[in-house]
């Protein structure tokens, strides 16, 4: 009995060593983390719920009282519950409203629809009481040329100092990964729709 006392005494002691030397690292990373600025999030990758964890960062926001804006390309007019929600907390949104590229075929109104969208994008980027955007999907505008990259850089560049900026979407640019503070790639193991379930409101959209 007595050597299994010592033995879990052992093992408490080696347990309590470890987790402080975790928590001096931590300590020691918040000690050197000081710095305060807008920070460029990118929510990228293959995987389901890239824009819902953006929109909880919005949420977030929201609830300490900061002023939010979403932007939502590829989106069609649909029933979105996030924006049904967060606009009646006083989020503005732009919904690009084509839809998806394959739904309706024409290039050139998507193209037209994209620079719309963007140019209010470039008025929330330039507006320093906006403490957060949120740009849905944005990485496609990209993918699909009807934004040109640079014009979309130069414009996260040169956004107030101290707004953060959400980025989502799969196959995300180099240039904005590179450009941003924090990359969160999202990987999909399985997904519900490949196996035959709809999407269903309150869930997945």
């Amino acid at each position: 009995m007595t050597d299994n006392k010592s033995a879990d005494a052992v093992k408490a002691e080696r347990h309590k060593a470890r987790q402080q030397r975790i928590k001096e690292g931590v300590d020691a990373k918040i000690a050197r983390a000081q710095e305060e600025k807008g920070i460029l999030l990118v929510l990228t990758g293959n995987g389901k719920g890239k824009s819902t964890s953006g929109f909880g960062t919005v949420v977030r926001a929201v609830g300490h009282g900061k002023k939010a804006a979403v932007v939502q390309f590829i989106k069609g007019n649909w029933d979105c519950g996030e924006r049904t929600l967060l606009e009646g907390a006083g989020v503005e949104f732009h919904v690009m409203g084509t839809g998806f590229t394959w739904e309706t075929q024409d290039r050139e109104k998507d193209t037209a629809a994209a620079v719309k969208a963007w140019e209010a994008t470039e008025k929330l980027l330039q507006d320093d009481s906006i403490d957060l955007v949120m740009l849905d999907e944005l990485t496609y505008m990209v993918s699909y040329h009807y934004l040109e990259v640079d014009r979309v850089i130069e414009a996260l560049k040169n956004r107030p100092p101290m707004q953060h900026v959400i980025v989502t979407g799969r196959a995300c640019h180099r240039a904005i990964v590179e450009l941003a503070d924090t990359v969160s790639e999202v990987q999909v193991v399985k997904h519900a729709f490949e196996a035959g379930v709809k999407a269903q409101p309150g869930f997945d959209y």
